[in-house]
């Protein structure tokens, strides 16, 4: 199953397009994405219900053109936690010790944005971070590593974009105010369910400016804390709700760690891919 955030209402991938949710459940779910993951039991139960049905086949596809918004597909999650330090070769390239605990902060939901969103670059070095991003689909407190997926709604493709300055200014690090600048937290274009996956531990991703150089390609399988064991550890703290984000963390490649270092600049546009997902593009703009 495949959802997306368009024009501001809920959709639903059928054969041949997008189909508006509210429309093909007659009203049973309203057009608000959100309320997917706090109604994730049902929605899904009604989802593939509808999937396999003729209805899908026969129902109006939603019309994708260039003028579409593509919103981010979890719009109002209460909590966003992200992961640093979560892939062995970019903490080597970050010249740091492999973690015990997972480094975990937050972006704030104001940095939310979606699929061909244009960021408005801030002064400083904005850089870029390809990310798995986790949305949880049920309420979840103390999962163990045989549950954790359960609680899983599905996986979309994130962009952990972080302001280096104020990101590591001292004497105490920023790293949630550094990553928070408003579209500093792309993710779609569309929400995948995870019986998508043949392993969804083991998928490819990485991240490119539009001109075609790659700049980091790694698979999830290469995390120290892999989805389970962060979904473990999370949720042995803090009780998991439908519709949270979880970051994963970045593979190696990071402008930051480069030498000479290398930021975005306006003009320049960032394609993030995961394999099975799909590809998130962010134009970045002058502020």
């Amino acid at each position: 199953m495949r959802l997306a955030n368009i024009d501001g209402r809920l959709a639903i991938k059928g054969p041949g397009g997008f189909v508006d949710a509210e429309a093909a459940s007659q009203g049973r779910f309203g057009p608000d994405a959100q309320t997917a993951l706090t109604e994730w039991a049902a929605f899904s139960s009604w989802a593939q219900e509808f999937l396999a049905s003729p209805e899908a086949a026969t129902a109006p596809r939603l019309d994708i053109g260039a003028g579409t918004v593509w919103g981010p597909p979890v719009p109002r999650p209460a909590q966003i936690f992200a992961v640093g330090l979560n892939y062995r070769d970019h903490i080597a390239e970050s010249g740091l010790d492999v973690p015990a605990e997972p480094a975990v902060f937050t972006k704030f939901v104001t940095s939310l944005t979606g699929h061909e969103s244009a960021v408005h670059l801030p002064e400083g070095a904005v850089d870029w971070e390809a990310e798995l991003v986790v949305v949880i689909g049920g309420h979840c407190h103390r999962a163990t590593r045989e549950t954790a997926w359960s609680y899983v709604a599905g996986l979309t493709v994130g962009q952990d974009l972080s302001e280096r300055r104020l990101q590591l200014a001292g004497p105490a690090p920023q790293f949630s105010l550094g990553k928070s600048y408003p579209g500093f937290a792309p993710t779609g274009p569309e929400l995948v369910s995870t019986d998508e996956f043949a392993d969804p531990d083991d998928l490819e991703l990485g991240c490119r400016l539009e001109d075609g150089e790659v700049l980091q390609k790694s698979r999830t399988s290469a995390m120290v804390f892999d989805v389970p064991e962060l979904i473990t550890r999370l949720s042995a703290v803090c009780p998991l709700l439908p519709g949270d984000l979880i970051f994963t963390g970045t593979p190696a490649g990071v402008g930051g760690a480069r030498t000479p270092q290398k930021f975005l600049a306006p003009g320049d546009t960032l394609v993030t891919w995961i394999e099975g997902i799909g590809t998130l593009r962010t134009p970045m703009l002058a502020p």
